[in-house]
């Protein structure tokens, strides 16, 4: 029922700003809590952030707190990430997905992943 697309991601210089955004499809985006993930070639998959469905409560990683902000626009089915002060530790492909309650920071928690949009920081 609900399909979630993610654009924004490109190649940067550290120290740079990147926006990524997600795009989900669905009557009910209002009332879905969401988070952003990342994978790396050869590590496991990470963490980066959270919305409630309100807007009002957020959770990120220790890795990216301070520079990276989670919003949402509900009027536009949209979820955001904008990325400040990249280093590249980031670089990644960062995935949305809904959230099915329990621990906000467990992948399994997740479902109805996005197809990735890729983030590269050169040094």
């Amino acid at each position: 029922q609900v399909q979630l697309v993610e654009s924004g991601g490109g190649l940067v210089q550290a120290g740079d700003s990147l926006r990524l955004s997600c795009v989900a499809s669905g009557r009910t985006f209002s009332s879905l809590s969401m988070g952003w993930f990342r994978q790396a070639p050869g590590k496991e998959r990470e963490f980066v952030a959270h919305i409630g469905w309100r807007g009002g409560i957020t959770y990120y990683a220790d890795s990216v707190k301070g520079r990276f902000t989670i919003s949402r626009d509900n009027a536009k089915n949209t979820v955001y990430l904008q990325m400040n002060s990249l280093k590249p530790d980031d670089t990644a492909v960062y995935r949305c997905a809904l959230f099915t309650g329990g621990s906000v920071y467990s992948a399994n928690r997740y479902d109805y992943w996005g197809q990735g949009t890729q983030v590269t920081v050169s040094s």
